[in-house]
């Protein structure tokens, strides 16, 4: 009781002196859609403050996170064209890359990670290369064209790559790739304990990524399995992770932490769309303190383990540090 009393007597300033958990600016990366064009700027109807952009402004915008002291990006790509193996992230005058080099001109202090995967590039929306016969992803096949486009990323000027497909063995396929041709300093944030979620549904919309049959089940985890979710982040890091990633966030926090508890390597959470939605319909009909739950949610993620938060909300809870 004593103790207890004690700790309500507790000022603000002393509060935060013991407080054991904090968010800070330098933890997020903002996510980026970029795609061809100019003086492109859309909202995405599924996720308001959310935009498809063109490089133009993808620039802009860059210069705006940097007023807030956000400096870490990562890219995902909307290419015009779009075929059975994703031939624009292959190519290097595809959009990721095209993006990349801009960004990099004009702002060379902005971290640029880049979403290493297929479904954004393909006609099909699957991670990869079709087996058309049993209408499943081609793993070896498909790690052969993830190796070229990791090439590609890196040559463009990339600062991390975060491939997030799930295929097996990309992690050790990326680091070959790369050590073979001179970029052995370049990190890999593997998208290492990623679910087969309904979270994702408003990413699909902007990302303009939805698979055109079947889901993506085969090869992303089932949200059920504890111990083979620990164990593939565990994998990951064997073949060479620099940093992990649990995808989605919320609805997995005691994966978070079994994971952290097992690694030391740093681990990285992705905010997803799904809860950024929700937290922003439940905004627009005053149902909550939006920005207390917000700060909530970010607390969340840092107290169960995550070193590393990529958000949507990056934006506004950067606003809210700053003030």
């Amino acid at each position: 009781m004593f103790q207890r009393f004690r700790r309500k007597r507790l000022n603000k300033h002393l509060r935060a002196l013991v407080r054991e958990t904090s968010v800070s600016i330098d933890d997020f990366i903002y996510p980026l859609f970029v795609r061809s064009g100019k003086a492109i700027k859309t909202e995405v109807a599924s996720m308001p403050g959310v935009y498809q952009m063109s490089i133009d402004e993808i620039i802009k915008e860059c210069r705006e996170l940097k007023s807030l002291g956000i400096y870490s990006i990562i890219l995902f790509g909307i290419p015009d064209v779009k075929d059975s193996i994703g031939s624009d992230s292959l190519c290097e005058h595809g959009i990721i890359a095209s993006a990349i080099r801009s960004i990099k001109e004009v702002h060379p202090d902005m971290f640029v990670v880049t979403d290493l995967c297929f479904c954004e590039y393909t006609d099909h929306g699957h991670c990869g290369i079709i087996d058309a016969k049993h209408e499943t992803v081609e793993n070896d096949a498909t790690l052969k064209i993830s190796a070229s486009q990791a090439i590609v990323h890196a040559k463009a000027g990339a600062d991390m790559i975060a491939p997030s497909g799930m295929m097996d063995g990309i992690i050790e396929t990326l680091r070959e790739a790369l050590d073979s041709n001179g970029y052995e300093n370049i990190p890999i944030m593997s998208y290492s304990t990623k679910f087969a979620s309904g979270y994702y549904g408003p990413f699909r919309d902007v990302a303009e990524s939805t698979p055109s049959f079947g889901d993506r089940a085969s090869y992303q985890m089932d949200p059920a399995n504890r111990r083979e979710a620990i164990a593939e982040s565990i994998s990951d890091e064997a073949q060479g992770a620099d940093i992990l990633m649990v995808k989605p966030a919320l609805a997995y926090l005691d994966i978070v932490r079994e994971i952290k508890d097992n690694t030391s390597l740093p681990l990285a959470v992705y905010n997803v769309s799904g809860e950024y939605a929700m937290l922003k319909l439940a905004q627009k009909h005053n149902l909550i303190d939006y920005e207390r739950v917000v700060m909530e949610t970010m607390i969340s993620f840092k107290r169960a383990g995550a070193d590393i938060i990529i958000s949507y909300h990056a934006k506004e809870v950067a606003k809210m540090l700053n003030s």
